[in-house]
């Protein structure tokens, strides 16, 4: 039992450094950083793990991420109004970014997880791993402060920005493709639900987009306007138009 708690902690040590070599920063407590890798299910079957779940970092590294970004954009677009600040920093904070964002430095085979968690795939994934950021970033700042964080977060997060704006990650998908159907088809998009499963309580809606009689994009979610708007990325994508990365 030793040896093995010996190899464990050998692993966790290995796990650390390597995410430290990829932020290109060491945490002088990597407590706090063990802490931010702590998915609240994994104590469920380990409650003897010395440490807490990252909900409490991923609440304080939201706050930290939005004013990062905030700064930066109100700094590098002077002519910008609230409106176009505030749809660029939602698409560079949104969960489906910020899970990019994590699987590019890996972050999915640090975390501690349940081992249901680790079975579940598609948006529940990417929700863990852009809370799990998120508390990556509380961490960084109570660990290492505000420069090393937004060093860190320009590096990750903030050049992504070319992509949005190139792609027009910040513009409302559904808007974004009646324009362009508009333009290539003369035609207005018309949405239709599929079908819906589950109990009122947790109801999912399945969405097609269409223009004229042919189907262009699919989605899915827990609102029929999550579910549209699903389908308007799933549509973009298939007329060359992209909204998302």
């Amino acid at each position: 039992m030793k040896k093995r708690k010996q190899k464990i902690k050998k692993v966790i040590m290995a796990n650390i450094e390597k995410l430290e070599s990829t932020l290109q920063t060491q945490f002088r407590d990597r407590t706090i950083l063990k802490e931010a890798l702590t998915h609240r299910s994994y104590l469920n079957e380990n409650p003897t793990w010395p440490s807490h779940h990252n909900e409490r970092l991923e609440y304080l590294g939201d706050a930290v991420l939005e004013l990062i970004v905030t700064e930066f954009l109100y700094e590098k677009f002077p002519n910008y109004n609230e409106g176009k600040l505030t749809s660029l920093r939602a698409a560079l904070v949104n969960y489906q970014m910020l899970s990019s964002v994590a699987r590019d430095i890996k972050l999915e085979k640090y975390l501690y997880l349940s081992k249901g968690e680790l079975k579940d795939t598609g948006k529940a994934r990417d929700v863990i791993l852009a809370n799990a950021i998120e508390a990556l970033f509380g961490a960084l700042y109570l660990d290492q402060g505000y420069g090393v964080s937004k060093r860190i977060i320009s590096n990750i997060v903030l050049s992504r920005l070319d992509e949005i704006i190139s792609k027009g990650l910040d513009r409302d998908p559904k808007s974004f493709l009646q324009e362009r159907g508009q333009e290539k088809f003369k035609l207005t998009p018309v949405y239709r639900v599929l079908r819906e499963e589950g109990p009122d309580h947790e109801k999912r809606f399945f969405v097609g987009v269409y223009f004229g009689d042919e189907l262009f994009g699919e989605g899915r979610g827990t609102s029929k306007q999550e579910a549209e708007s699903r389908a308007a990325e799933d549509g973009l994508l298939k007329i060359n138009f992209t909204a998302k990365p």
